[in-house]
């Protein structure tokens, strides 16, 4: 299933997605608000995973393709964090795009896209965000998508001290 925006394409995942996404996971500007860069391994164990989960439920993170060039430039979509949030159960909504294509509006375009199949095809009641507190560009995503800002927390996975523990959560509740 596809799903079209404006300017892009929300899709399944292909072989060829692979290489670009490994380059993506490797690369120190893209990852510089995550614990590490990503291993060619990881990364496609990452896709692996991502893949699975959108076979099992129907939607997950959708690999994002330009439109005009047909490049594969990250991913947006949902899921089911893996792991105990101080707020958990929750969906969150996701994206990590390629910093060739950031400053275009692709991410809040495709996660616009993203809640609307949340809310509308799957009837899920909220989708949340987190991010680490100085990770501002996902934040201005957030809020141009309509989120709001809820509490900081913790993250479970980073330990005392990490730089990125630091975390904030925002919301958005399916108002039908």
């Amino acid at each position: 299933m596809e799903y079209h925006t404006e300017r892009l394409i929300l899709r399944q995942w292909k072989q060829s997605d692979r290489e670009p996404f490994a380059a993506l996971n490797a690369n120190p500007e893209v990852m510089r608000h995550f614990p590490k860069t990503l291993t060619r391994e990881e990364s496609d164990n990452m896709a692996k995973t991502i893949e699975q989960r959108m076979a099992e439920n129907g939607w997950g993170f959708w690999a994002v393709e330009e439109k005009s060039s047909g490049a594969f430039i990250g991913f947006v979509g949902l899921n089911v964090p893996g792991y105990e949030l101080p707020f958990s159960p929750v969906i969150e909504i996701g994206w990590r795009l390629d910093n060739v294509f950031w400053g275009k509006g692709y991410a809040p375009e495709a996660a616009r896209k993203a809640l609307e199949i949340g809310f509308e095809q799957y009837g899920m009641k909220e989708i949340v965000a987190f991010t680490a507190l100085d990770n501002i560009p996902s934040q201005r995503v957030m809020e141009k998508i309509g989120m709001q800002r809820g509490e900081e927390f913790d993250h479970p996975l980073l330990d005392e001290g990490h730089p990125l523990r630091r975390h904030v959560v925002y919301r958005i509740a399916n108002l039908k």
